[in-house]
């Protein structure tokens, strides 16, 4: 893995916008042989950056969700109960879980939500990641691939039904904190998503998404899938109602017709991606609704002419 990195890097950076820092210090850690936990919000390219790798050093990226249903028995596998009523229990009977897939063919382990998994299954994973084996009853020690990494994600600003993590499970594991990218990244990636000839759609789309995670209702806003779902819903409702996208047209100059499909696209895009603080007892729309007002009535009233 060591000796091609700089060309593995060229060559994921270049499918993915941005996250250079972020790259590198992945690209460092699977390198060196560690597990790592990537923290940050949903949309922030992490599983892109993972596919991207995985795929330039042709190894597999093994998907499991962490929720209460992974259980250890879900993680390393389980003997098939048809197999051991005509055969009895032998390692030809079991059916290996996603842990031993990965381990087997030194693939990346990718757990996503990772602090939602229960406890007992975070601890099977330690002697794994410690040992990069494993004994499974009846079948015998699994030996993990030289490629084997354990990859896991978590969202910070979520804390519903999930757990802390443990001392021993924390101190296995590189920890890198996954941001929202800037504004001008997040305005390449929805024109490279959407494919749109519409600089002022993606500039707004971008802007209102990027408000979502300021506003002091919303717990957590939206990613910039949000955005990318916004412009191609505004892009498809003007071609139904027969209204046009301005191009270069100023923020304070921008039609009623124009701001009036961005806010029904805001209403259908963002308000199942944003989640309000437990006080507030607006609804999403509304909120949403302040945001729209905020940037296209009140900021251009505010510009100064010219």
């Amino acid at each position: 893995m060591t000796d091609d990195l700089a060309d593995v890097r060229e060559k994921v950076a270049a499918r993915v916008v941005g996250r250079e820092r972020e790259l590198d210090l992945l690209l460092a850690a699977v390198a060196a042989g560690r597990d790592i936990l990537l923290e940050g919000p949903p949309g922030t390219s992490k599983s892109t950056i993972l596919a991207a790798i995985t795929a330039e050093w042709g190894v597999p990226m093994v998907f499991v969700e962490g929720n209460a249903d992974l259980t250890p028995t879900r993680l390393v596998g389980h003997h098939s109960p048809a197999r051991v009523l005509r055969d009895d229990y032998s390692a030809d009977t079991f059916v290996p879980g996603p842990l031993l897939e990965a381990m087997r063919s030194g693939g990346f382990l990718y757990v996503e939500e990772f602090n939602r998994a229960p406890e007992d299954t975070l601890n099977t994973l330690l002697t794994a990641m410690a040992e990069r084996r494993i004994a499974v009853p009846r079948v015998g020690t699994v030996e993990a691939a030289p490629s084997f990494r354990v990859i896991a994600t978590m969202n910070p600003y979520d804390t519903i039904g999930t757990t802390r993590l443990s001392t021993s499970v924390s101190d296995r594991l590189c920890r890198l904190a996954v941001t929202y990218q800037d504004a001008d990244a997040e305005r390449a990636i929805v024109a490279a998503r959407t494919d749109l000839d519409a600089d002022r759609l993606v500039t707004d789309a971008v802007a209102l998404t990027r408000a979502t995670r300021e506003h002091e209702a919303i717990r957590q806003g939206s990613s910039v899938r949000g955005a990318i779902d916004l412009a191609l819903v505004v892009d498809r409702l003007a071609r139904l109602r027969g209204a046009s996208v301005p191009v270069e047209t100023a923020l304070r100059d921008l039609p009623a017709a124009y701001t009036g499909l961005v806010l029904d696209g805001m209403l259908l895009a963002l308000s199942g991606r944003i989640h309000l603080d437990e006080v507030v007892e607006a609804t999403p729309e509304t909120v949403l609704r302040t945001i729209w007002e905020s940037y296209f009535v009140l900021d251009p009233a505010r510009a100064e002419p010219g």
